[in-house]
């Protein structure tokens, strides 16, 4: 999922508890390691992969201002 950065906070809240359910989410998110939620939810995840770079959509000129990550809470416990 890609959540509303808006909103951030409590989406990985939402992963974080429906992987403690046994389910497996995926998240694309910006990587911001100085912020609570990061450190409450996302360092608690199975994988972080850190994207090299900023991401790019399609023909867009501009790249994201923050760089980004893909965090992965594995299920099936």
């Amino acid at each position: 999922m890609n959540p509303p950065y808006s909103k951030i906070k409590a989406w990985c809240k939402k992963a974080y508890e429906e992987w403690q359910k046994g389910k497996t989410v995926v998240m694309l998110i910006p990587s911001r390691t100085d912020t609570a939620y990061w450190h409450d939810y996302i360092m608690k995840a199975s994988e972080i992969r850190f994207i090299r770079g900023r991401l790019k959509f399609g023909d867009s000129k501009n790249s994201a201002p923050f760089p980004s990550a893909i965090v992965i809470f594995k299920g099936g416990i």
